[in-house]
């Protein structure tokens, strides 16, 4: 079975053109003019054939919006609490650190402190005892010497470290505790003992990130003769609002385009490496040699967090063999519970049967969903969601994945590059805020707005011109609309994204 679009039939271009026009308006001139026989019967209310158009409604499901004075926002958040390294066995007793397990910091050549490479700034100590693992298998340590990135580990038991076959990153560190003898004090990294040595504290370290806002502006405008026309049809609002002057309807398109825009831009954002790294976009917008755009979510997601392809592909997370998988990668970050995913229509169809073949029924159809079905009643062929080991994952449609007039369109053209999902921790994170000076306790996504007592710019619209209240001799009616806003996506680790 085949779905075919005739394109050419139905009403699918993509943008409204700029003006209202002639063609907007039915024409009986070509048909005959009045003068024919029969005049058709009008029928005045517009159809609405694709729906409700607007795709905006996810970040307030899943966020929040704050306002802020800065043209820049910086939050903090938590490194880990223990230790555990990458590294390279180099000798059957020593191994150099070259990398945290978040793969900072790294160090790959074979440079112990002083030859010429940066060290690590690591934790181990000496006196620590530590789980050194590869592929070789695992021994378990204390550690005699440190020296930069390169430490002298004495092995318990009759076990070495066997460095025949390990590379780079290859080799897993875990400080998993120490070992004193009796009596002795902390010592120094050179293995001898004093009283006056310390064995050096280790401080918390933290991450920091930043976003910057960006200005989305949009406005509508209709002259003064236009304002004044009566159409032939009776046109919708997406709001609701209805009646015969076209531009109504124009403005409103104009309107929920521009919210649509803003949340758009969230989700799609880049920000460019640094600053004065696009030659051509920072000269364009009057701020050469600047950092321009913004770091919107999937961008967050794929810079730090996690990307999922799915077993067979095609579509991701679809098998419990890949949700699995998640699990797993879950329980090495926040291993947060509740998490909600934002899903396209394949993805979400594939999830409801994977879920269904958990049912000794469900090949018949039979038991999906409501598990008293009757012979009466309509079959509940979908799943909100479902709990798999200690999470709890809730499922919903992401239209925006969906329409074909936004990201649903790129999926289809570039099946290969296609986002077909998102997952968001439920639930909020605490961080440092820079400019309060204390923690807080957010949520994982949330919107900056810039906004003071003078000028709120979370959504400003105004309207110029001599229609309507005159401000201008402009013999037409403007309306302006205009946000200035970045997406704060903290910990995004705890983040994955479907491609």
């Amino acid at each position: 079975m085949a779905i075919s679009n005739p394109g050419g039939n139905l009403n699918s271009v993509p943008a409204s053109i700029q003006q209202a026009l002639q063609s907007n308006y039915l024409d009986l001139n070509g048909s005959g003019g009045w003068a024919q026989q029969y005049v058709p019967d009008l029928m005045e209310q517009e159809a609405e054939v694709f729906g409700p158009r607007t795709i905006s409604g996810f970040l307030s499901q899943v966020g929040a919006e704050e306002s802020m004075t800065a043209d820049q926002v910086i939050w903090s958040e938590q490194s880990r609490l223990h230790l555990s390294y990458k590294g390279e066995v180099k000798t059957s007793t020593t191994i150099e650190i070259q990398s945290d397990m978040d793969g900072n910091n790294e160090d790959t050549t074979d440079g112990i402190s002083g030859s010429g490479d940066s060290p690590i700034n690591h934790g181990v100590r000496v006196n620590d005892t530590i789980i050194v693992s590869n592929s070789n298998g695992i021994v378990k340590c204390l550690v005699i010497i440190v020296a930069g990135d390169l430490i002298t580990v004495a092995p318990y038991g009759s076990t070495v470290l066997d460095h025949s076959s390990t590379a780079a990153l290859a080799t897993t560190i875990l400080v998993y505790g120490s070992e004193y003898g009796k009596g002795t004090k902390y010592d120094k990294a050179d293995g001898t003992f004093s009283d006056t040595d310390s064995r050096g504290a280790i401080e918390p370290s933290f991450k920091t990130f930043s976003n910057k806002p960006i200005i989305l502006k949009d406005y509508y405008e209709v002259s003064g003769s236009d304002a004044s026309r009566i159409g032939w049809v009776e046109v919708t609002s997406e709001g609701g609002g209805s009646g015969y002057l076209w531009y109504l309807k124009a403005e409103a398109d104009t309107r929920a385009r521009f919210n649509d825009y803003l949340e758009m831009a969230m989700l799609e954002g880049e920000l460019t490496a640094a600053a004065g790294a696009s030659t051509t976009a920072d000269t364009q917008l009057g701020m050469a040699g600047a950092q321009v755009g913004t770091e919107g979510l999937f961008a967050a997601i794929e810079d730090r967090g996690n990307i999922t392809t799915g077993v067979t592909g095609v579509n991701a997370a679809t098998d419990l063999a890949e949700f699995d998988s998640i699990l797993a990668e879950f329980d090495r970050q926040g291993a947060i519970e509740e998490n909600m995913m934002f899903v396209n229509r394949s993805t979400s169809l594939a999830m409801d049967d994977m879920l269904a073949s958990m049912n000794s029924y469900g090949a018949g159809g039979t038991s999906y969903g409501v598990f008293d079905n009757s012979e009466a009643m309509a079959l509940n062929l979908g799943f909100a969601g479902f709990r798999r080991g200690s999470y709890d994952f809730y499922k919903s449609d992401f239209r925006y994945l969906n329409d074909f007039a936004t990201r649903g369109g790129i999926n289809a053209a570039n099946a290969a590059n296609a986002i077909r999902g998102v997952m968001v921790p439920a639930g909020t994170s605490t961080v440092y805020d820079q400019q309060l000076g204390k923690n807080l306790k957010r949520p994982f996504l949330h919107v900056r707005y810039r906004a003071s007592q003078t000028d709120d710019r979370r959504m400003k619209s105004w309207v110029t011109g001599s229609v309507g209240a005159a401000t201008s001799a402009l013999d037409a009616m403007q309306i302006h609309m205009l946000s200035e806003r970045c997406l704060v996506t903290q910990g995004a680790n705890n983040f994955m994204l479907m491609k």
